[in-house]
C-alpha cells in the first residue's frame, strides 16, 4: 500500500520560493509516478507537474514552466517541488499524489493521496 506524507508549506511573499516534500513508501516499480497537484479555494484541482519514478521523465502545467521543479531523493524516498518568482495566483492547497498507472496530468488517474499542505503568496 502506498503511503503519502507531506511537509512543507508557508506563507511567502511574491517573487520568493517555496520547496515541498512528500515521503513516498510502499512504493511500486514499473509505471510507478508522483505528481503535484493544488486547489484555490472554489476552484477544481488542478495539476502542476508530474514525474516518472524510474526514468525521471517529467511533465508541468504551463502555468508554472521556467519557474518549477519536480524532483525525487531516491535514498530518503521522496519527491519535491521547488517554486521560485511566486505569484499569489500560485495560493492554494498543494498535494502530492501517485499511481502505478504511468505518468500522467489528470486528477483521475492517481491513486494514492497525501493529506494536503497550505500555499500562500502576500506581501
Amino acid at each position: 500500500q502506498v503511503q503519502l506524507v507531506q511537509s512543507g508549506g508557508g506563507l511567502v511573499q511574491p517573487g520568493g520560493s517555496l520547496t515541498l516534500s512528500c515521503a513516498v513508501t510502499g512504493r511500486t516499480f514499473g509505471r510507478f509516478a508522483v505528481g503535484w497537484f493544488r486547489q484555490a479555494p472554489g476552484q477544481e484541482r488542478e495539476f502542476v507537474a508530474a514525474m516518472r519514478w524510474s526514468i525521471l521523465t517529467k511533465i508541468y502545467a504551463e502555468s508554472v514552466k521556467g519557474r518549477s521543479t519536480i524532483s525525487r531523493d531516491d535514498a530518503g524516498n521522496r519527491v519535491y517541488l521547488r517554486m521560485d518568482s511566486l505569484i499569489p495566483a500560485d495560493t492554494a492547497v498543494y498535494f502530492c499524489a501517485a499511481t502505478n498507472s504511468g505518468l500522467a496530468n489528470q486528477v483521475e488517474r492517481y491513486e494514492y493521496w497525501g493529506h494536503g499542505t497550505q500555499v500562500t503568496v502576500t506581501s
